[in-house]
């Protein structure tokens, strides 16, 4: 570099108040200081020139010899980069990002060290211009490697340009000098007139500051941290302009990295929230339809028997059985329906569904299947697997109103830790559905597990199909992903972990409650049933359901009754008791009931999929809502376990 560069170099480093540059001889001692380093740490030249490197550290950092090491790390490895305290004047502290660089001539001599430290920058230069080595400046600006520091004149032309710059762009100094800086903009930026305009505004306001996208030689991108400094003359006229860039492309991604995370763990909260609302939600509901279903079923045996009344009557029961299929839909996306997972051939699953996905999604669309040769199988609950299917598949046709193809597959898959559907590690099915619809845009893929949201029209879809998806494969140990696009289509993948090969083969799927009919009868033995539920809706028809069968009933609403009456010496052949309930639960209640009768049959009633908090065994599970056929199977299966004798 000439020394018309040097002299150039020397010009710009002193009038420049962005950075702190200052050159230290080999020893350690300052030996220069331009008006950045007198803006940051406070020190004129003439107090600051001469004195050791040191005095810029904190006690602390003296104490713990860093100014020392640092040199020696620069002189051994080139630089020593560091972010943190600094000692300015009158014992103030700055936070400042410092790199220490050894500068050397061609033949390796240690000609000192250039310092440079930066903080906040700031809207305007500090006036005046100390003297000092305009040699040594240059020196140190062409050996700074972490910035791209280089002059533009008045114009925006490089007039010089330093190993930082070569560096990071790309370009060597006989490549760029006389050349228009905006060579470094991208081309959508350079079309809309940026470089201009942050040139203009420098001259302005005295700088500039941004970030943005820059071209490197090779015309690859890099994100840019940029600050352009006007330089003006002892008149006030602009000589032309400091530019300094920074390769932040690293601080970028993490940035970019974070929001991500943030949003994933938005909208993980949100669906948590979401599932905890809907989930008390589907409990208050399923005691309100276990009142009506079982007064309307006790109902139908006072009316007339006339064609008119048993209509209406049969229509109420519908209505009451599709808002249990409603509830259990909710308390799948809440993750609280009562699963029985077992080992699941998919491929057989979905082979056994055939008729069923033909009848329902109709002739325009057409259906195919890929799975492979070998396929490991799942730990699932089956007939809840079939409802999801099916649910999915009718959301394709649905989004494929002329027809089309819909497809589904599913193929083994290892997760390793960091692996895009979050899973811990292991093996898993990914299973498919695939349509060629309309497909979704971003915002609605970030709602479409959400209970009610759907996308159809008024009347013809519930919004629960996919959120039930989601809350079956959650619940499951797996995770629902949606890939999507308006006008390509709908993925919708249910991964699902493969079971353990010591688990027994998938039973057929059992017979729906639906397609079973079983005469109603009356108990063969008559009982002395307990009831306790704190729904007092749900405990009156429980205890008539129970009394209609038969049995001698007492019912109480919390389980500190329910002991009181038996430690008072009342009269109990079965517990039929609720599991959710304030003070003290059900299965807590059935295991100190067991310790005064080992042998009582108890029937725990829950609308949740929740475990009992304490282990009772030979319990006997009832889902709410439950009819007189569930109660009267239920009280007899409790009984036959605990082998009691008929009562008199």
């Amino acid at each position: 570099m000439s020394m018309g560069g040097e002299n150039n170099y020397g010009q710009m480093t002193q009038a420049l108040d962005t950075l702190a540059l200052v050159f230290l001889d080999p020893q350690g001692w300052i030996g220069s200081w331009n008006a950045g380093a007198a803006r940051i740490f406070g020190h004129a030249a003439e107090e600051i020139v001469g004195e050791p490197f040191e005095v810029l550290f904190t006690p602390e950092s003296r104490a713990a010899g860093r100014p020392t090491q640092a040199l020696e790390n620069a002189r051994q490895h080139g630089r020593e980069e560091e972010t943190g305290w600094r000692l300015a004047r009158n014992g103030e502290r700055v936070w400042v990002r410092t790199i220490l660089e050894a500068v050397r001539d061609e033949a390796g001599t240690l000609l000192g060290y250039g310092h440079v430290a930066r903080d906040v920058p700031r809207s305007s230069m500090d006036e005046g211009i100390f003297d000092s080595s305009e040699k040594q400046f240059g020196l140190l600006i062409q050996g700074v490697r972490d910035y791209a520091i280089y002059m533009l004149d008045p114009q925006g032309h490089v007039a010089s340009w330093n190993a930082g710059a070569e560096r990071i762009k790309g370009y060597r100094e006989d490549e760029v000098l006389g050349k228009h800086f905006s060579q470094f903009y991208s081309p959508e930026d350079a079309n809309a007139g940026r470089p201009g305009g942050n040139l203009e505004f420098a001259r302005r306001h005295g700088v500039y500051e941004g970030e943005g996208w820059r071209v490197r030689k090779d015309g690859s991108r890099f994100w840019a941290h940029v600050v352009i400094d006007r330089l003006d003359d002892a008149q006030g006229r602009t000589k032309g302009f400091a530019k300094i860039t920074r390769d932040v492309s690293e601080k970028k991604r993490a940035e970019q990295e974070l929001a991500t995370a943030r949003e994933a763990l938005f909208q993980s909260q949100k669906s948590e929230a979401i599932g905890q609302l809907t989930g008390g939600v589907a409990h208050d509901f399923n005691n309100l339809l276990m009142a009506v279903m079982g007064n309307l079923e006790l109902l139908g045996k006072w009316l007339p028997d006339a064609p008119r009344p048993q209509s209406l009557l049969d229509n109420a029961m519908a209505g009451a059985r599709r808002g249990v299929a409603l509830t259990r839909r909710m308390l799948a996306f809440a993750r609280r329906q009562e699963l029985h997972p077992r080992r699941v051939d998919v491929p057989l699953l979905v082979r056994g569904m055939a008729d069923l996905l033909r009848r329902s999604l109709g002739p325009e669309v057409r259906v195919g299947t890929r799975f492979p040769l070998q396929l490991p199988h799942v730990l699932i609950d089956a007939n809840q697997l079939e409802l999801a299917l099916l649910n999915l598949a009718v959301n394709g046709r649905d989004a494929m109103p002329q027809g089309g193809w819909l497809e589904i597959g599913a193929q083994a898959e290892h997760v390793a830790a960091g692996h895009a559907t979050a899973l811990a590690p292991g093996e898993y099915v990914c299973l498919w559905i695939a349509d060629e619809g309309h497909g979704m845009d971003e915002e609605t893929i970030q709602r479409a597990t959400e209970p009610f949201f759907t996308t159809k029209g008024v009347g013809k879809g519930t919004g629960l199909g996919l959120s039930m998806a989601y809350g079956l494969a959650e619940q499951s140990g797996g995770r629902l992903m949606l890939q999507s696009q308006p006008g390509k289509g709908t993925t919708v993948e249910i991964w699902l972990p493969v079971a353990p090969a010591s688990l027994a083969e998938a039973a057929a799927p059992p017979v729906r409650e639906e397609d079973a009919v079983e005469p109603e009868r009356r108990a063969a033995t008559s009982l002395f049933v307990l009831v306790v539920d704190d729904d007092e809706l749900v405990l009156l028809s429980t205890m008539a359901m129970a009394e209609d069968m038969g049995h001698r009933v007492h019912g109480v609403t919390c389980a500190e009754d329910a002991l009181a009456y038996v430690d008072g010496g009342g009269e109990v052949d079965v517990l039929v008791t609720d599991h959710a309930m304030p003070g003290m639960t059900g299965a807590r209640l059935a295991r100190l009931l067991r310790e005064r009768q080992p042998t009582l049959p108890i029937v725990l009633a829950s609308g949740y999929a929740e475990l009992p908090d304490v282990p009772v065994p030979d319990l006997v599970r009832l889902g709410k809502p439950f009819t007189k056929r569930d109660l009267h199977r239920s009280i007899e299966e409790s009984v036959a376990r605990e082998g009691v004798t008929d009562t008199p």
